[in-house]
C-alpha cells in the first residue's frame, strides 16, 4: 500500500483521492499477523495506466501483484455516444443535401423537419474462435475490442430549397460510431 502510493507520487501521478481505493485485511496467523492490502486505481487514460503498471512491476518486489485491467463505461459516456451518433448523422444528412443542391445549382435552405428514425447500440464482439476461450485468457486488445460500445443513428431531414419553384429535399443519413472503455474513439460512418 505505502510502496504503491509512494511510487505513484514519484511518477508525478495526479490521481485524485477518489480514484484510489485502499482496502486492508489483517489476520492472525499462528503467532504473527498477516496483512494484505489492495490498492484499486481508476484510470481514464489507457496509456497512463499501462505506464504506471509497467513502472510498478519493475520497481516493486514479487510480493506485489498487479491484476489485469478491468474495463467499464461510465453511464454518461454511453449517453454521450448516442448523442454524438445522432449529431454525426444530422451533419452527414445536411452535407449530402448541400452537395445535391450544389450539383443542381440550387441553394439549400433551413431544415423543416429533423427526425431520428432509429438508434441502436451494441457491445463489440470477438469472433467465435476467440469467444470459446475463457475471458481471462483474452489479450488486453481483445478485451478492449469486446468492451467497445458501438452506436448507430438513422435520421431523416427535410430542407427547404431557396429558389422558385419551392420544393423540399428529403435526406436520409445513417451514422455509426463507437467508443471503447479506455477513451479510444473509433468512428464508423456509413
Amino acid at each position: 500500500n505505502g510502496k504503491i502510493t509512494q511510487h505513484l507520487h514519484l511518477l508525478g501521478d495526479n490521481s485524485e483521492a477518489e480514484n484510489i481505493t485502499v482496502t486492508k485485511d489483517f489476520r492472525r496467523v499462528e503467532n504473527a499477523y498477516h496483512m494484505e492490502a489492495e490498492v484499486c486505481i481508476t484510470f481514464t487514460e489507457f496509456g497512463k495506466m499501462q505506464n504506471i503498471c509497467n513502472f510498478l512491476v519493475e520497481k516493486l518486489d514479487s510480493s506485489v501483484v498487479i491484476s489485469p485491467p478491468q474495463f467499464y463505461h461510465t453511464p454518461g459516456s454511453v449517453e454521450n455516444l448516442r448523442r454524438q451518433a445522432c449529431l454525426v448523422a444530422v451533419e452527414n444528412a445536411w452535407r449530402k443535401a448541400q452537395e445535391v443542391c450544389n450539383l443542381v445549382g440550387q441553394t439549400l435552405g433551413k431544415p423543416l423537419l429533423i427526425k431520428e428514425e432509429e438508434t441502436k447500440e451494441w457491445e463489440g464482439q470477438i469472433d467465435d474462435h476467440q469467444s470459446s476461450r475463457l475471458s481471462s485468457s483474452l489479450t488486453v486488445q481483445q478485451k478492449i475490442k469486446s468492451a467497445t460500445i458501438h452506436a448507430a443513428s438513422k435520421v431523416f431531414l427535410t430542407f427547404e430549397q431557396l429558389l422558385e419553384p419551392f420544393f423540399n429535399i428529403p435526406t436520409n443519413s445513417f451514422s455509426q460510431i463507437a467508443i471503447s472503455p479506455v477513451n479510444y474513439h473509433e468512428s464508423h460512418i456509413k
